[in-house]
């Protein structure tokens, strides 16, 4: 669904203005937006699952490590799919508190994607550098937005998530190095157009949320407290939006229409894309790629 049909709808929960600020500018702050009662349950799933993550000792399809995880000291990246492996996550994501904000900006019948949940290991977790969504996930329109719940709430000392304001009107970019691996990052030659005015990076306590365009330019900074910085990020789109590709992160409920019902038409936004690697046969994190590509970098300068 495109953005003038989805604001022709009333909004459930957000003003119009809100929802107009998101579509003009690619990203929305919510701060303290899920009630404690939510926040808790999301704590207590989100410890269980990071305790299950002692027994391993390389990342897999569930957990993507940090340097430095242990049995004693568990560091995470990433948990992929954590609503097919707790079912609170799956019971919030399908909840009326998401479902009904989703449709403010998507659309009144609306459909999961993914959902991954990004721990941020505290005492030096590796920040993202700047990328857009879409090009892992391309869609038959733009609709898909991404909602992210700080569930512990997000200090700046934290890397948070960093928008360039505005940016989602733009092109999209290359999601490739220079080897050919999909590193989910633009490269460091086409960023210099960015200024520091430009960039907005939106805080909050427990419960805030933060709406992600599919095509806005973001990332995030290293993590420089002792803290954790856990984001729940799950993925809607508008249910007459389709994706064109296998999703890398794969679930059970994907497809799965959690507000309204399901589409008669298909919503089409014509656009020329570079396709993602085929993500069926498995998918390695994009941690992995860009912590190689900085690794070449730096023995590169040292040569010189």
């Amino acid at each position: 669904m495109k953005p003038d049909s989805v604001l022709d709808h009333q909004p459930l929960v957000v003003s119009q203005a809100q929802r107009q600020f998101f579509f003009d500018h690619g990203y929305l702050a919510l701060p303290g937006h899920v009630g404690d009662r939510w926040v808790s349950r999301l704590r207590e799933a989100m410890a269980e699952l990071i305790d299950r993550s002692r027994a391993c000792s390389q990342s897999d399809e569930i957990f993507s490590l940090e340097e430095g995880h242990s049995a004693a000291t568990p560091r995470l990246h990433r948990i992929s799919s954590p609503q097919d492996h707790h079912p609170v996550f799956w019971e919030f994501m399908s909840d009326p508190v998401m479902t009904d904000l989703a449709a403010d900006f998507v659309g009144p019948d609306v459909k999961f994607h993914h959902a991954k949940l990004n721990v941020k290991a505290g005492k030096g977790s590796r920040g993202f550098k700047w990328h857009q969504d879409i090009q892992a996930w391309p869609h038959t329109d733009f609709s898909p937005v991404s909602f992210g719940v700080y569930i512990d709430g997000c200090r700046d000392d934290q890397g948070p998530l960093a928008f360039v304001r505005d940016s989602h009107k733009g092109r999209l970019f290359s999601m490739y190095d220079e080897q050919g691996n999909f590193v989910v990052r633009i490269r460091d030659e086409e960023t210099g157009w960015i200024r520091k005015e430009q960039i907005e990076a939106p805080t909050g306590p427990a419960g805030t949320v933060v709406l992600v365009n599919c095509r806005i330019v973001h990332g995030s900074l290293i993590n420089r407290s002792d803290d954790n910085r856990p984001l729940l990020l799950a993925v809607y789109s508008s249910a007459d939006s389709f994706a064109f590709t296998p999703s890398p992160i794969r679930s059970r409920y994907q497809g799965a229409i959690v507000r309204g019902g399901p589409a008669r038409y298909a919503s089409f936004a014509p656009y020329d894309f570079e396709l993602p690697p085929d993500w069926s046969g498995g998918y390695r994190t994009p941690w992995i790629y860009q912590k190689e590509e900085d690794a070449r970098r730096q023995a590169v300068a040292a040569n010189m």
